[in-house]
């Protein structure tokens, strides 16, 4: 990088001593001599500036590369569910946030999380990845829900001990800006079963809608009772029993969101109305995952004055699957419902 550079400072200072022109006192030698020094000035200036540059793309390559092995893609179909899912930063120098989001499929169903770190950066990013990484071991490993959010419990706070030590003053010489006191993060744990039955563990995150296109109420909360505290305010309690939420039949669909997408607020103070968006979204139309999450930041990025003060995630998966088995005390015509 600085051989080009050199070649034109030595070029510039051979010609001031050795050029006969060059030491005149003229007004056009002066002239000569301001002419020269300033290409090679100009010059010195872009090869610095072109160097910056392809640095900058570089580091921005590698810091995307990292980020999206931390909220990895989702692939587009996943035992039998179609997926797609996306977010918008609030931290203009990410491409993700404090936003959380995962789909595995695993021996005891497909698994589920979306989650929201507590603020945004670097510290949120930290906390992404542990909570993430433990999430994909966990849905594996465990044949209940409870036991993935235990596992979660104690990955989340191992993650805040160890960012205590790294930030306390005697090593970081300055007291964190977020103490770790009010460090939390809003989980939301499904369990889609082959039959299409959803199970929950909430803690402090927003309900999911279920999305029935061509019904007459076309969007619905999924609910599942009242939310037990985010991770990290509280401890879990003894009994972690998943609760049943509802089912999803084929060609329904399940819309997850962090509460960035319903807190945006327009010029006036008004708050985003996702479920009247989605309804006119669904209402006669088959539900098609990647049309739901586009037009869903369309009308979101429309309605916010200014750019997005939080991070906004969107989770939607719809059901493929062909038969749904009839449960008990169901009738047999539920089940017959077929994917166009």
């Amino acid at each position: 990088m600085l051989g080009l550079p050199t070649g034109w400072g030595a070029v510039a200072v051979a010609y001031e001593l050795t050029c006969p022109f060059a030491r005149q006192d003229s007004l056009g030698a002066r002239i000569v001599s301001s002419a020269v020094f300033f290409v090679v000035g100009t010059g010195l200036i872009l090869h610095v500036r072109q160097g910056l540059l392809r640095e900058l793309r570089d580091m921005k390559a590698v810091a995307g590369a990292a980020q999206s092995v931390l909220l990895r893609p989702l692939p587009p179909r996943l035992d039998g569910l179609t997926l797609a899912a996306d977010q918008i930063s609030a931290d203009r120098a990410a491409s993700i946030g404090g936003d959380l989001y995962d789909v595995v499929a695993t021996d005891h169903g497909v698994r589920v999380v979306m989650g929201d770190v507590r603020g945004h950066g670097l510290g949120a990013l930290a906390t992404v990845g542990a909570v993430l990484g433990s999430f994909r071991e966990a849905a594996h490993d465990e044949a209940e829900l409870g036991g993935v959010l235990r596992r979660l419990e104690r990955t989340h706070t191992r993650h805040l001990r160890q960012r205590s030590r790294d930030e306390h003053p005697a090593v970081a010489g300055k007291e964190p800006a977020t103490p770790l006191a009010e460090e939390f993060v809003t989980l939301l744990l499904l369990e889609i079963r082959q039959d299409g039955t959803v199970h929950a563990l909430n803690c402090g995150h927003p309900w999911p809608y279920l999305l029935r296109p061509g019904a007459a109420r076309s969007v619905e909360p999924m609910t599942g009772g009242d939310p037990m505290p985010p991770l990290g305010s509280f401890p879990l309690p003894a009994d972690l029993a998943s609760v049943r939420c509802g089912r999803i039949l084929p060609g329904e669909g399940l819309l997850l969101h962090t509460d960035g997408i319903e807190d945006a607020r327009d010029a006036h103070g008004r708050f985003f109305p996702l479920q009247a968006e989605l309804a006119r979204t669904v209402r006669r139309r088959t539900v098609v995952p990647k049309t739901v999450v586009r037009a869903v930041y369309a009308r979101l990025l429309g309605h916010m004055d200014g750019p997005p003060g939080d991070d906004a995630a969107l989770l939607v998966l719809r059901n493929d699957r062909r038969r749904v088995p009839v449960q008990h005390g169901e009738p047999a015509a539920r089940t017959a419902h077929k994917v166009r």
